[in-house]
């Protein structure tokens, strides 16, 4: 009887572990949806204000009378436009990867919310 009881408890210490460390992930999910919303907000803006810059008709001009800052602009422009299309492409990933954890999740609740419903049918627990 003793080791029926240990393994039930084991179990039990299982799932409350494993339901704890799906709750801590689902609140670290709340954090990396407001990286990923602002990586889909702010890239393509930073890619909006650095194409403007570049395709501006006194940009070139600019370039050709400034040599060396010119230049320096030119690649200042060049890294902002290649970090932002990563980190949009980056932030489109984990926010489709987020939606499909959630989706998950919730099956996950559902799932586990009809088999608790379905075991205390089948063993009476919810009648006290």
């Amino acid at each position: 009887m003793q080791g029926r009881l240990a393994v039930s408890d084991a179990g039990r210490d299982i799932l409350s572990s494993m339901d704890i460390f799906i709750e801590k992930i689902q609140h670290l999910r709340g954090l990396m949806l407001g990286v990923s919303l602002s990586a889909l907000i702010l890239a393509p803006f930073a890619i909006g204000i650095s194409s403007y810059l570049i395709t501006h008709p006194k940009f070139f001009h600019l370039v050709e009378n400034e040599n060396e800052f010119g230049m320096l602009l030119i690649v200042l422009l060049v890294v902002v436009l290649v970090t932002s299309g990563i980190w949009l492409v980056t932030g489109l990933q984990q926010f489709r990867s987020l939606n499909s954890w959630n989706r998950r999740y919730c099956n996950y609740l559902k799932k586990r919310e009809e088999l608790d419903k379905d075991i205390s049918s089948k063993f009476h627990l919810d009648e006290e």
